[in-house]
C-alpha cells in the first residue's frame, strides 16, 4: 500500500494563503494612506484658501474702518465750519437787532409815552416809561403784539400812578409809570422791506436811561 505525505504541500498553501493576506493588507494600509494623504492635503488646501479669504476680509475691514474714521472727521470738520459759519451769519444779523427794536419802538409808541430806560437781557427787552393813561400804555401793548415783526409777547409787569414836574407846581401832571416787557423774535422771517422803512419822526422819543419825550 502506497502512502503519500501530504503536510508540506498543506504547509505551502497555507503560507502562501498568509503571504497574499499580508500582501492585501499591505495594499489596503498603502491605499488607506494614501486616501488620507489626500484628504489630508485636499483639507489643507481648503484651509490655507479659506484662510487667505479670511485675512483678505479682515484686510478689507480693516481698510474701510479706516475710511469710516476718515468719513467721520470729514463730517465733523464739515459740521465745525457750518457752525462757524452759522454763528458768523447769526453774529451780523444779530448786529442789527437793536437797530429795528429802537424803529419799532419809535413807530409803534403811541402819543403820550417816553421811555427812561431800556434793558436787554439775551432776546428780552425791559422798558421802563412814564404814559399819560393807562390806554396808552394798552395802544402800545397791541401795537406790538399785531404789527412789530421784531418784537412779541409784551408784558405789562408794573404800573403805577405818580406825578410829572416839580412838586407844588401848577403844571405837575399826574402820569402813570410803568415797566414792560417783550420778546425780540428770531430774527428768521421779518420782511426785510418793512424792517427798512426810513423813520418817521415819530410822537415818543426812545433812548436808553435819562431819555425824554413828548
Amino acid at each position: 500500500m502506497i502512502r503519500i505525505n501530504l503536510l508540506p504541500h498543506r504547509e505551502m498553501r497555507r503560507e502562501r494563503r498568509k503571504k497574499d493576506f499580508v500582501g492585501l493588507l499591505l495594499l489596503v494600509f498603502v491605499l488607506s494612506a494614501g486616501v488620507s494623504l489626500l484628504v489630508a492635503f485636499g483639507i489643507s488646501e481648503q484651509i490655507d484658501t479659506q484662510q487667505a479669504r479670511n485675512d483678505f476680509i479682515t484686510q478689507e475691514n480693516a481698510n474701510l474702518d479706516e475710511q469710516i474714521k476718515k468719513i467721520a472727521t470729514l463730517r465733523e470738520e464739515i459740521d465745525s465750519l457750518r457752525a462757524r459759519q452759522q454763528a458768523v451769519e447769526n453774529l451780523q444779523r444779530d448786529r442789527t437787532i437793536p437797530v429795528h427794536v429802537l424803529d419799532e419802538l419809535v413807530r409803534y409808541t403811541p402819543d403820550g409815552i417816553f421811555f427812561k430806560q431800556l434793558r436787554q437781557e439775551e432776546r428780552k427787552i425791559t422798558l421802563v416809561g412814564v404814559a399819560q393813561s393807562n390806554e396808552s400804555v394798552s395802544n402800545l401793548m397791541d401795537r406790538i403784539t399785531i404789527d412789530a415783526p421784531w418784537l412779541e409777547n409784551p408784558d405789562l409787569g408794573e404800573s403805577a400812578a405818580g406825578t410829572l414836574g416839580p412838586a407844588n407846581a401848577r403844571d405837575t401832571r399826574r402820569v402813570f409809570e410803568f415797566t414792560m416787557s417783550a420778546m425780540i423774535k428770531a430774527p428768521t422771517a421779518p420782511d426785510d422791506k418793512s424792517a427798512a422803512k426810513p423813520v418817521a419822526a415819530g410822537p415818543a422819543t426812545v433812548a436808553a436811561a435819562g431819555t425824554t419825550g413828548r
